[in-house]
């Protein structure tokens, strides 16, 4: 068992490693001694548990994109008992996901992906499964349970996530430059706030009767 344990601990390693060393160099310039050296590990030891620098590199994406997914579902947790104040709770979650969309990981990760997709165009196949859309199901799914408690007022709930990730992913792209400028908590606290308060106008049982259509 502990044989085992150590095996696994090991391969987390050099994923990581891995991981770090394609961020900081990107796949053509990185050598597998230096990821090996990340990892504190022998050179041997990468390829008797990851074939090749291709399939080290999936590998390690995949993970990575796994970690930051894991994050983000963690981060939906509190909309499951929203409690009294919907708002407030929105904009704790909200914060707490723009937080993780613009830490050092999640960004290093969206600039492997866009810049080896044409290398590798099966690494797609791990951005949707591990990426986005996925967000955006389980996000739709505690919103779907919002509005049938009468607290939010929608039909289409996996519409209405969309939304709010647009509201709030999409101002932090272009003041960030895509990743690049960091951005202080302050100014994130105030776009979260700001995309709460138009998917409230929006979505809001209580401005519900404000969009019904005059007959």
């Amino acid at each position: 068992m502990a044989t085992a344990r150590g095996r696994i601990d090991k391969r987390q390693a050099i994923l990581d490693g891995a991981f770090a060393v394609f961020a900081r160099q990107g796949y053509a310039q990185a050598c597998v001694q230096e990821i090996a050296d990340e990892a504190g590990v022998a050179k041997p030891t990468v390829y008797n548990h990851l074939t090749d620098k291709a399939t080290l590199f999936r590998h390690a994406i995949q993970a990575a994109a796994q970690s930051v997914l894991d994050q983000r579902l963690a981060a939906l947790k509190p909309l499951t008992e929203p409690g009294a104040d919907l708002r407030t709770t929105l904009e704790e979650v909200g914060h707490h996901l723009v937080r993780l969309h613009a830490d050092d990981r999640s960004c290093a990760l969206r600039r492997l992906l866009y810049a080896e997709l044409t290398h590798f165009p099966d690494i797609l196949d791990i951005a949707v499964e591990s990426g986005p859309h996925r967000l955006n199901q389980a996000l739709a799914d505690r919103l779907a349970r919002l509005i049938l408690a009468g607290r939010l007022h929608a039909t289409n709930p996996d519409q209405a996530a969309e939304h709010l990730l647009a509201l709030l992913i999409g101002p932090l792209e272009s003041r960030s430059q895509m990743g690049t400028r960091q951005l202080d908590d302050t100014e994130l606290r105030e776009m979260t706030r700001a995309a709460v308060h138009t998917f409230l106008q929006a979505f809001g049982a209580e401005n519900a009767h404000a969009r019904q259509p005059v007959e």
